[in-house]
């Protein structure tokens, strides 16, 4: 058989991702919900997606629908999961590829987020979602949560320098808990590539507080294969 008769004659489905877009203040997760404004399941929550473009990638399909709805850029983004029950999508059958993104509240473009009719939303506030996205945001949670116990979860979410308490209310807004202070501290130590600058933060009290930065250079040597 011809390789275009063999294709020809499998079903064809669309292609699309899905935005699962966290912001991070004042020590506190939000998702970035929008209010569709088309059928199906039209006025009600989603997350932000859209349909793979022709000669586009799923990480630039995904980088994209981000930008179009922030205007930001160069975020830290991962791909979670694709979800592709027959049923997930009333409209037609879709395959959907979900994405999570952290972002700087105090940073996004406000007239694009007005545009779209989106709103930033605590999590422990997140109304129902449409179709499977309930699903997607608690697989994107995990995902995330379990990546912040290996990885340097969120650094982008900082200032370029931090102090250890910073750092840690971060992760504790991931987490979704508490984390013991001097067990932090310790596997922070370890972490060669989060190192002091020398430089101390006096904002926040006299004494002060060493100030800190993450190294992407030194990072990257660690974890190269």
């Amino acid at each position: 058989m011809a390789p275009q008769a063999y294709y020809s004659i499998h079903p064809k489905f669309h292609a699309a991702v899905d935005c699962i877009i966290f912001g991070f203040e004042e020590g506190e997760l939000s998702l970035l919900l929008l209010q569709r404004d088309f059928e199906p399941a039209k006025g009600q929550w989603s997350l932000m997606g859209g349909f793979v473009e022709e000669g586009e990638s799923l990480d630039d399909a995904a980088r994209r629908v981000v930008a179009e709805l922030t205007g930001l850029r160069d975020l830290y983004m991962r791909q979670v999961h694709t979800y592709g029950d027959p049923g997930r999508d009333p409209g037609e059958r879709v395959l959907s590829t979900a994405y999570y993104a952290l972002v700087d509240i105090k940073k996004y473009d406000h007239e694009l987020v007005k545009a779209h009719n989106a709103h930033w939303v605590k999590l422990n506030e997140i109304p129902h979602l449409i179709f499977d996205h309930d699903r997607m945001v608690q697989d994107a949670l995990r995902f995330m949560r379990y990546q912040a116990g290996v990885k340097p979860v969120g650094i982008n979410l900082l200032p370029e320098e931090f102090t250890l308490t910073q750092l840690q209310t971060l992760y504790e807004a991931i987490q979704g808990e508490a984390i013991d202070k001097r067990n932090f501290r310790k596997r922070i130590a370890a972490m060669d590539y989060i190192e002091k600058t020398g430089r101390i933060d006096k904002t926040s009290s006299r004494k002060g507080a060493a100030l800190y930065r993450f190294n992407q250079d030194k990072y990257d040597g660690n974890f190269k294969i």
